[in-house]
């Protein structure tokens, strides 16, 4: 497990209790906020934006929802500006661990973090004392290939495909996911989730009983509307 990827968020808050759901919006919403406040509010032209918009889409954000976070982004609507940060830390037996949130308070989402991490027996760690143990990688995850197609896949920049029983996950150069989704869409293929992950250059194995701990860590950090997205180095 490199990342635990807002894919897995949105199907397993499918169907679960409305406050849920609302928290899954809220996390949503702020992904586009951002995005539009980089990029600009054309998802043809903000490609970041365009991925956001396809993951709300996919986890049934209303439209109503989707262009308001739009306007929010380009200050269009007024309300409290969002800003991204990237936390770095450790979790059981060492486990190295990124942490991207979203949030509207630097302070409440730093305290958060760090009680949540402290209470697992982890720690915050200093700006880029994990970093260099992950890379960026764009990652797709489709239903099923064709053999057939996973030549051309590489001449368009995949670096790795690997197939299992729910899916097939499609690797590639940060700079090249763009041109892997738009090839896949060219042939029809439906993408299930497209995005720029922290993938692990190695794994780290760690005790069942740090997994355990971990599980739990990974699972509060996920419940919380201020994280975005989070990382690991762990063997899970």
């Amino acid at each position: 497990m490199s990342g635990h990827s807002k894919w897995a968020q949105i199907h397993r808050q499918k169907g679960v209790a409305d406050t849920k759901r609302g928290a899954l919006f809220t996390k949503l919403g702020k992904a586009i906020t951002i995005a539009a406040k980089i990029g600009g509010p054309d998802p043809d032209a903000n490609f970041r934006l365009r991925l956001a918009i396809d993951q709300a889409k996919a986890a049934n954000l209303p439209k109503d929802n989707i262009e308001r976070a739009i306007k929010r982004g380009t200050g269009e609507l007024s309300g409290q500006q969002i800003e991204q940060i990237t936390y770095e830390g450790f979790g059981p037996g060492g486990a190295a661990l990124i942490i991207e949130c979203l949030t509207d308070n630097r302070n409440r989402t730093s305290s958060a973090i760090k009680h949540i991490l402290t209470k697992s027996g982890g720690s915050l760690g200093s700006p880029n004392s994990v970093a260099w143990l992950f890379e960026p990688k764009g990652v797709v995850r489709i239903k099923n290939l064709e053999e057939k197609l996973e030549l051309e896949l590489i001449d368009a920049g995949a670096t790795d495909i690997i197939k299992d029983p729910d899916n097939v996950i499609i690797y590639s150069q940060s700079n090249d996911l763009k041109k892997i989704k738009e090839f896949l869409e060219k042939k029809q293929i439906q993408t299930d989730y497209a995005e720029i992950e922290q993938v692990a250059k190695a794994k780290k194995m760690i005790t069942d009983q740090e997994k355990e701990k971990l599980e739990t860590l990974l699972s509060e950090l996920g419940e919380n509307e201020d994280v975005n997205n989070y990382y690991t180095n762990a063997e899970i």
